[in-house]
This record gives C-alpha cells, sequence and structure tokens, in this order.
C-alpha cells in the first residue's frame, strides 16, 4: 500500500535536523520557502493550492530530538509490524520515533496534489519559532493563509480519534468537524502552530495516530493513521464552507 510506505519512508528521515524534510519538499513546483537563516527555526514552506474552496494543510518539520534543541545527534531505525511502528537506536534500544509529527508531514505529501495548500513549518517543539516568524516577517503569506483559505487543519496530534481547535475555532466551527469526522473534541489546552497562525479563520488539528510522543517508547499505529487520513481525504474533497474566527470577549488566546 503505497500510503503506509510514504509514511515509513518520511518517519525514516533523520530526527535530528528538518534539513532533508524541507529538501524533498522544495523539489515541488510553485513552492514558496523562505528562512531567516540556515541554523535557526525561522523558516516554513508554503504551496497554495488551486482549488476554488480550499483548505490549508499545515504540519511541522522538527521532531522533540531536533539538535536546535540542544540534544546530540539521534540515530533511529524503524520496527515495523503490521499494526505498529516504533524505533531503535544503533544498539537496538527504543528511540524517540519521530512521529511528532513525520505522521503529519507524510499526510501533506500524500495530499499534495488534492488541490489544497501545503503549509510545513519549523520550530513548533519551541513555542511555534516558524509560525510566529511567518505571521510577524512575512506578511504576505500570512495575509494569504488566512484570506484564501476555509480554515486550517493541522495533523499533528497524538492519539486516534481526537480533534482540538483551542481557541481557534467556533461552536460552529467544531460542530462541523465533529459531524464530518466524528473525533471527540479534546478540549483547548496547550498550544500549537494553528493557534498561531489562525487570524481570521477556524483552525482544528486532528489526532495522527502516534502514542508517547517526545519520548523512547513512542508508536506509531498504522491503521489509526491510515484512518484520519481517509477521514482527511474524504473531508476536503467536499464543497467546504468558509468559518471566520470569532474570537468571544472573555477568551484567552493560547498563545506563549
Amino acid at each position: 500500500m503505497h500510503e503506509i510506505e510514504t509514511l515509513k519512508n518520511f518517519l525514516s528521515f533523520p530526527i535530528s535536523s528538518t534539513v532533508d524534510i524541507f529538501n524533498e519538499f522544495r523539489k515541488l513546483e510553485n513552492n514558496i520557502f523562505r528562512e531567516a537563516d540556515t541554523t535557526g527555526k525561522q523558516r516554513f514552506l508554503y504551496i497554495e493550492g488551486s482549488r476554488e474552496n480550499k483548505v490549508l494543510l499545515v504540519a511541522h518539520a522538527d521532531t522533540f530530538y531536533d539538535e536546535y534543541y540542544s540534544y546530540p545527534p539521534q540515530h533511529h531505525t524503524l520496527v515495523c509490524d503490521s499494526e505498529v511502528i516504533t524505533a531503535k537506536d544503533e544498539n537496538g534500544n527504543p528511540q524517540l520515533l519521530g512521529a511528532d509529527d513525520r505522521a503529519g508531514i507524510a499526510m501533506l505529501w500524500l495530499l499534495k496534489d488534492s488541490g489544497h495548500s501545503l503549509l510545513i513549518t519549523d520550530g513548533e517543539e519551541d513555542k511555534q519559532i516558524g509560525s510566529k516568524w511567518l505571521m510577524n516577517s512575512n506578511t504576505d503569506i500570512a495575509t494569504r493563509i488566512n484570506e484564501n483559505h476555509q480554515f486550517m487543519l493541522q495533523l499533528d496530534r497524538r492519539n486516534a480519534h481526537d480533534y482540538k481547535c483551542y481557541h481557534v475555532g467556533t461552536d460552529k466551527f467544531r460542530k462541523f468537524i465533529h459531524e464530518k469526522t466524528s473525533y471527540k473534541d479534546a478540549g483547548k489546552s496547550a498550544c500549537t502552530d494553528i493557534c498561531t497562525l489562525c487570524q481570521n479563520v477556524c483552525g482544528v488539528n486532528l489526532s495522527v495516530g502516534y502514542y508517547e510522543e517526545h519520548g523512547t517508547f513512542e508508536s506509531l499505529h498504522i491503521q489509526k493513521w491510515l484512518s484520519t487520513f481517509n477521514t482527511v481525504k474524504n473531508l476536503i474533497s467536499d464543497n467546504l464552507p468558509k468559518f471566520l474566527l470569532l474570537v468571544e470577549e472573555n477568551s484567552t488566546m493560547c498563545f506563549y
């Protein structure tokens, strides 16, 4: 199954650096790649989709064990069976897999011809460095992602059938996501890239099937990942309404 082979391919990319991830997507036509410098995390890649009523699909290239976060270089080998993917180091010990968020990156690659837009960020694991740089220093792209899309859909959540809108989703949008996916609302706590990116339109973060992220026993459940992938494919194949973000008067945005 080519979807699973694509997943394994992206899970095999080095977890200590984002360079190979960005280089892979830079092979695609019409990509806009920007970075402040080659050493930091102020970096993103954007490809605008061709559809009239498109959404912005979001994932982040960095993992928790990135060298930028002061970890030594990490080497991993996939350990795969028919249900679960884990990783081991060169000594055979459990190792971080990097499914957070290489699982989401693999989905974006598979959806690259869907007509929807792609956004890959860097530095999500350190208070959304890349997405904040996009919004603060790349106002042309910040405007485009908020004005040209129906909503934003991030693929970067643990578990199998959860979603989070944090404080960038209205009640109407939450109802729409639940009806279209049957996923459950996991609340408003924590923060991720859509909390920074969504200014005018709503956003949601969907589970992509990984567990125990940020640790050496991280795992990716293949069928749960595939279930979300197929759910997203079905969702974005429809004519999609636009969901404008109306921040409630007493709510607190989830910025750090």
